[in-house]
């Protein structure tokens, strides 16, 4: 999880609500244009890969607390990438809720606002791919910077709604924003480390071309828009 129980009081935690609901609604949108594209049972295949991902990201790779959060290396341009936008939203949003329902149900008040730091800035890395990569390029072609322009994108932007929360629920005060700074300046190492997997990954994925076509990946990966 990424913000810290406390951080935002309760009478403010209504807030949460509303973006929570609207990155939900959009995340629904583009569920219903995935079953519509390549049906449902793809979008459950691929949204239960998601899923368990994620849960593996949150509870099995290393994490720490610094600052105002804790670092995570969530690889949230990889599950766009191999899965798409779709099965990663749900993936994204469901590991977080069992996260929090079996293994730490003191972060389920903060789910609006960590499901709202993961979702939306996963949109906005969805909508840089549409202008960075070519209609003609899979995404096992993506180049490293590509890469790196999805995963700055995407670990910006949950920065960003920290300091947001952050920020919001603690004032702007000398003490909070020297750690939002300390916490932003830990997590942005993820960019170090994002690319190299999404590439790797990828690398893989070519290798395997055999599993072109799949249900389970997304169409992208291999084929050209």
């Amino acid at each position: 999880m990424h913000i810290e129980p406390g951080l935002v009081a309760e009478g403010k935690i209504w807030l949460s609500y509303f973006t929570a609901v609207g990155a939900g609604g959009y995340a629904l949108k583009l569920a219903a244009d995935a079953v519509r594209e390549r049906g449902l049972i793809s979008l459950v295949a691929r949204s239960v890969a998601t899923t368990a991902l994620v849960f593996a990201f949150f509870e099995v790779l290393p994490h720490h607390p610094v600052g105002v959060s804790e670092v995570h290396l969530i690889l949230g341009s990889t599950l766009f990438l191999i899965f798409g936008v779709a099965p990663a939203a749900i993936g994204l949003a469901l590991g977080l809720a069992i996260q929090g329902l079996f293994f730490a149900p003191f972060d389920l008040p903060q789910y609006g606002m960590n499901v709202t730091t993961l979702l939306v800035p996963l949109f906005a890395l969805t909508a840089l791919a549409r202008r960075i990569v070519a209609p003609d390029t899979p995404y096992v072609e993506l180049k490293y910077r590509q890469a790196l322009a999805l995963s700055t994108t995407y670990q910006a932007g949950i920065v960003a709604w920290v300091a947001f929360w952050a920020f919001y629920g603690d004032g702007l005060t000398a003490a909070n924003a020297a750690s939002i700074f300390t916490f932003g300046a830990a997590y942005m190492l993820v960019i170090i480390v994002e690319p190299l997997v999404d590439l790797a990954v990828l690398a893989a994925a070519k290798a395997l071309h055999g599993l072109k076509g799949s249900a389970i990946f997304e169409r992208r990966l291999y084929n050209a828009a």
